[in-house]
This record gives C-alpha cells, sequence and structure tokens, in this order.
C-alpha cells in the first residue's frame, strides 16, 4: 500500500513538473464539455477552457491562444472544415483535434485537409486523450499516417462522385427537371400526369429516364440529388 502511494505520488511531481498545456474545448453541449474540462484538470498538467460552438470560436481561440484547441465535430457537419480553416489562419501556432462520437470518414477527411492534427474518440479513456493532448501540443502526430493517407482516398472517392453527380444532374432536360420540381414539392404521381397532359404510362416513361440518366433507384434519390446539385429547390 505504501509503495504503491509512493509511486502515485512520484506520477503527480512529475506531471507537476512538466510544463502546462493550454487547452480549448469547444462543443455545443457546455455541461459535457464543462464535465471533461474538470476531468482534464485533474491531470495537474492540462490547463483547460471551455468555450461554446453556437459563439465566436475564433475570437475565443485568439484570446486564449490554447496550444490544443479540442472540436466537436459532431454537431458540426462539413461546415467544420471552414470553421478548422479560419481557426488555424487566426491561431496558427495551435493544433486543431476534432472529438466525435460517430464514424464519418468523409467529415474527417475534410477536417484534416483543412488543416486539423487528427481526430479523437469519444470512447477514448481520459488517461489516452491526455496523452493525446500533450503529443498535439509538443507538435507530435497524433493520428497514423496510414490513416492521413486513406482519408485522402476517400476525400478523392468523393469528390469524383460528386463530379459524376453534376454531370449526370446537368444532363436533365427541362420537363425531366420539371417532374422532378412537382415531386420535391409533394405532388402525387398522377396530379403532375394531368398538370403535364400526359398518360400514366409516359409520366412512368419519364421517371425510369430520369433514374437512368442519374444513376439512382428510387424517385427519393433522384429528387435528393437533384436539389444536391442546385437543380431544383427543396419543399419549403
Amino acid at each position: 500500500m505504501a509503495g504503491k502511494r509512493a509511486a502515485t505520488a512520484t506520477r503527480s511531481r512529475g506531471r507537476a513538473s512538466q510544463p502546462r498545456v493550454s487547452v480549448l474545448v469547444a462543443d455545443d453541449h457546455l455541461t459535457y464539455a464543462e464535465a471533461l474540462a474538470e476531468a482534464l484538470r485533474a491531470r495537474g498538467d492540462l490547463r483547460v477552457q471551455v468555450a461554446s460552438l453556437r459563439d465566436d470560436l475564433v475570437a475565443a481561440a485568439q484570446r486564449s491562444r490554447p496550444q490544443v484547441l479540442l472540436l466537436d465535430l459532431d454537431t458540426r457537419g462539413p461546415a467544420v472544415a471552414e470553421l478548422v480553416r479560419r481557426l488555424r489562419a487566426a491561431h496558427p501556432e495551435g493544433r486543431v483535434l476534432l472529438l466525435t462520437g460517430r464514424e464519418d470518414d468523409y467529415l474527417r477527411a475534410l477536417a484534416v485537409e483543412a488543416g486539423a492534427a487528427g481526430f479523437v474518440s469519444k470512447f477514448t479513456p481520459l488517461a489516452s486523450l491526455a496523452r493525446l493532448l500533450r503529443a498535439a501540443a509538443a507538435g507530435e502526430p497524433v493520428t497514423e499516417r496510414e490513416e492521413l493517407a486513406r482519408l485522402g482516398r476517400v476525400l478523392r472517392h468523393r469528390r469524383q462522385q460528386e463530379a459524376t453527380e453534376r454531370q449526370r444532374a446537368g444532363r436533365l432536360t427541362p420537363r425531366q427537371l420539371e417532374i422532378l420540381q412537382l415531386l420535391a414539392d409533394g405532388v402525387p404521381p398522377r396530379e403532375i400526369s394531368e398538370r403535364l397532359g400526359m398518360s400514366h404510362f409516359t409520366f412512368r416513361t419519364h421517371v425510369q429516364n430520369i433514374l437512368t440518366r442519374l444513376g439512382v433507384h428510387t424517385k427519393l434519390e433522384a429528387v435528393a440529388l437533384a436539389i444536391r446539385h442546385g437543380k431544383i429547390s427543396a419543399r419549403v
């Protein structure tokens, strides 16, 4: 027992002798962020502040000048990439780590491309998270090179896919776009046929041609693709 207490005291003195690492935890859920910050502060060598993603995070980072910014990925979606770029431009000496509870290679790839140093799972044990924060502050890699290369391939594949979709959407005829817009507006197929003065058989032929041209299997997928590429508008 005495030996264990001595070992614990030695580890505590070792952490206390290390330079303190400044961290800014940014999350939409402040209760979670504050709980995480409190747990990290207990490590001894981590100086942790909290910010909300609803506030001006760039201004908060400029004020506190953290060595590491731990940013929640899950609530930002693709917009996280632009936020990472702004943070890196405003505070280039700080490193951005993405905290995530889900597997989304595309979002991770976007964030890394924008300048994030890597990502951390929300299921990471606290001791491991503290080690990653120290490593990031020291300029050490926090994501394996092979993983970064894999994410790069994911991003290239996604962009090739989007380019192909754009080309397909660009080949839709005015009549096909009219049908898709009516479908997006929630107009039933029979009513679309009547409005456009065509038989139900002709309508079904148009729909099949749309699906073939877009390389999708359902009307819902066709509508979603056309909206995504700005060919029709979403129903309000």
